[in-house]
């Protein structure tokens, strides 16, 4: 029987009244998802001192990437990861820590860019993955073409599905761990089964125990 860990995330910076409300109303998460950029009207950006304040909480930090909206081409792909490495070592991220592409649903996303994510991370000191939907949109479709050009891409990256939305829920009552996947080999760790709580600004997340460990 797999391990699963329950947690949040948010595009909202994680203080102290927020922290409070996700107490009150769903538990405490063993892990909190932010955004490594700050965009405007999109997220906050993950800073050194809320980092600090998520550890001293308990929590583990899930790096998530989402300064880009449109996942097409390989220089794109790599200057992404670039990117991204280069705000994780910023804000101390552990090293050995996935960073997850924010690869939405109406996206438009190649096989390339997926390629170059992947690659761009393999001699880095973190590893790649990926927010996406494997139902709609064309992540699907794209992320099984990238496994047929690289081996990398099924070999190191894990994906965090989105579907199915089960709704968010406390920590005391999870669903049963059943992520959808792409249709070609694939390593869905983590599942955001519940999106947009009508209580506080975030969603919930569960995450097999092998990607927590990774965590810092």
């Amino acid at each position: 029987m797999k391990i699963i860990n329950w947690g949040v995330d948010s595009a909202a910076a994680v203080t102290e009244t927020l922290y409070k409300r996700v107490i009150d109303n769903y538990g405490q998460p063993d892990f909190w998802g932010r955004y490594l950029n700050d965009i405007p009207n999109v997220s906050d950006g993950l800073t050194t001192d809320e980092v600090r304040f998520i550890r001293n909480k308990g929590m583990k930090i899930l790096p998530i990437y989402n300064n880009f909206s449109a996942a097409l081409g390989a220089r794109s792909g790599t200057v992404a990861a670039r990117n991204a490495i280069f705000q994780a070592r910023r804000l101390t991220i552990g090293e050995g820590s996935f960073i997850f592409a924010n690869v939405e649903n109406f996206f438009e996303v190649d096989a390339d860019w997926i390629v170059a994510w992947v690659e761009a991370f393999y001699n880095s000191p973190f590893r790649p993955g990926f927010y996406g939907d494997p139902v709609e949109g064309t992540f699907n479709a794209a992320y099984c073409q990238a496994v047929t050009q690289s081996p990398l891409v099924s070999e190191q990256s894990v994906i965090c599905s989105a579907e199915p939305e089960r709704g968010v829920s406390p920590k005391r009552r999870i669903p049963r761990y059943n992520p959808s996947r792409p249709d070609c080999t694939s390593n869905v760790w983590a599942w955001q089964y519940g999106r947009d709580s009508d209580v506080c600004p975030i969603d919930s997340v569960l995450m097999e125990k092998k990607l927590y460990e990774t965590l810092s």
